[in-house]
């Protein structure tokens, strides 16, 4: 770590149970961020802040004037560039030492199993319910730790799964991946815009925890907050026999 580095990660360096070892597995990891939008927005800048190594960030959409409301990593001299261009230089003026790789087009599963082979951990960041269970399944096959949120109106939740581990649960133990469930996103049901930074915020501190080894994470624990009255409730989440994809 040259001095530079020392002097920007120096909050980080000063915690006993991060210090330098854990910085330096910030600055050696490949992370996926799937999703340039209002959850993506408070991670990949946490992220890039923090020092994850490489980012590789995967967005097929534009910015848009109805983005900026929530999605805060675009400005409005952005509308019109892909979200993944318009990310890419937030975060390069966050930490010019960031390494940034961009996707600006639809994954397809067999794309996204090569990249989620080649990184130390995924963050779930889309707005699709088909998506999200793909993700599941390939971080599952891939033993990749997993953090996956979603925000709608006032209310939010957050957990990760660590497929490192034999007990970790996964997505699909929580949601049927066969539930055919309706286009419930904020497009359509609306989401007041602190609530996603909430959310992201709290996926980037599960990613850091993830990668640098910390004890206390979300594994097998679902955070959910409502917005409205400012309170956290959790559930467990316990790995089920019965689970078409990881029991």
């Amino acid at each position: 770590m040259i001095d530079e580095q020392m002097l920007r990660y120096a909050r980080h360096l000063m915690l006993e149970d991060f210090g330098f070892e854990g910085q330096e597995q910030l600055l050696n990891s490949r992370v996926l961020v799937l999703g340039m939008g209002g959850l993506g927005s408070p991670v990949a800048m946490y992220l890039a802040a923090a020092g994850v190594g490489t980012l590789i960030i995967a967005d097929d959409d534009r910015v848009e004037l109805s983005n900026l409301q929530r999605q805060i990593i675009h400005r409005n001299d952005a509308i019109g560039l892909s979200k993944v261009e318009s990310a890419k230089q937030t975060l390069l003026s966050l930490n010019p030492d960031s390494q940034i790789e961009m996707i600006d087009y639809r994954l397809s599963e067999e794309e996204a199993a090569t990249v989620i082979a080649n990184v130390d951990l995924v963050l779930d960041c889309s707005d699709n319910y088909h998506t999200r269970h793909i993700l599941n399944k390939l971080c599952l096959q891939a033993r990749k730790p997993l953090v996956a949120a979603a925000a709608i109106r006032w209310e939010g939740i957050v957990t990760s799964f660590d497929f490192r581990q034999l007990h970790s649960p996964c997505y699909a133990c929580m949601f049927d991946p066969e539930d055919n469930l309706g286009p419930d996103n904020c497009a359509t049901l609306g989401v007041v815009s602190p609530l996603l930074g909430v959310m992201g915020s709290m996926q980037a501190l599960e990613a850091i925890k993830l990668l640098i080894g910390a004890r206390d994470t979300l594994v097998g624990k679902l955070a959910m907050f409502n917005a409205k009255t400012s309170q956290w409730k959790y559930l467990d989440i316990p790995k089920s026999s019965f689970c078409a994809v990881c029991g």
